[in-house]
């Protein structure tokens, strides 16, 4: 009769290293255990935000025009609590950013040669840090301006109320929107420093840059003018700022490069 079966301890998740041996099997299993990290982190933030909901609806009717009040209005049997699902999975998003972001990093780093590795590491920081500068440029600055074109627009013609289902997603949108636009200088930056484009071909495409953030502007929640200018300003500024940051990289490249007649 054969023994009994001995169970063989699964490895730890760890950061494979470049050209390190591993089977198709081994990957799948990193990627697995990284989604299952990722999926708790989401869980995990998803049940701090609803718990804490009330703080964050609050922090959103800051941002009421003064026209509404201070409170918004529901239609319908449920309403209530459909808003607090709906703003705690944004919240949940924004709040486990840096944590899936990472497992998306370790996972992928090992494809790249070692001296392209130490170039990336630095997006640990700038992806959330950039994440959060956008959704702040949104939560003071578009959302205001969104909400207050919208709701004064042929004020005089309509009792304009302020329904929570529509406000709430709204400004959780534009909040995570914006913040996923402002990692565009983090993700040109990462491709320029792995050689994938450089500032001669963003120089060049220019133009067609200034009409994708055009068509992006007008697919973003808001549809009005004056947020599709507030959105595709930022769009622009920072396109142009990484412009100069894949200049000033290329620049930093080539005198680290050994030169060959020494």
């Amino acid at each position: 009769m054969p023994g009994p079966r001995v169970a063989v301890p699964r490895p730890k998740l760890r950061r494979m290293q470049f050209e390190e041996e591993a089977s198709v099997v081994d990957h799948l299993d990193e990627l697995r255990q990284r989604l299952i990290v990722s999926v708790v982190a989401l869980v995990a933030a998803f049940a701090f935000s609803f718990w804490q909901h009330d703080w964050i609806l609050d922090l959103m009717d800051e941002q009421l025009p003064s026209s509404v009040g201070e409170q918004t209005s529901t239609l319908g049997v449920g309403e209530a609590f459909q808003i607090a699902l709906s703003v705690s999975l944004y919240s949940s998003f924004i709040i486990a950013l840096p944590i899936v972001f990472y497992q998306l990093y370790a996972f992928v780093i090992p494809a790249f040669q070692e001296e392209h590795q130490g170039s990336l590491w630095p997006a640990l920081v700038f992806v959330p840090a950039l994440f959060v500068a956008g959704t702040a440029f949104g939560y003071f600055v578009i959302v205001p301006a969104a909400i207050g074109f919208l709701q004064d627009f042929d004020a005089e013609r309509y009792d304009n109320q302020l329904q929570a289902a529509r406000y709430y997603p709204f400004v959780a949108k534009l909040m995570v929107a914006m913040g996923v636009i402002f990692e565009v200088p983090a993700a040109i930056l990462m491709l320029t420093r792995i050689g994938i484009i450089d500032h001669h071909f963003l120089a060049r495409n220019r133009k067609y840059a200034v009409l994708i953030s055009a068509v992006i502007a007008a697919l973003l929640p808001g549809g009005d003018p004056s947020t599709m200018i507030l959105i595709l300003l930022p769009l622009l500024v920072l396109y142009e700022i990484s412009v100069v940051l894949s200049r000033l990289a290329a620049r930093r490249a080539a005198e680290a490069e050994p030169d060959p007649e020494t």
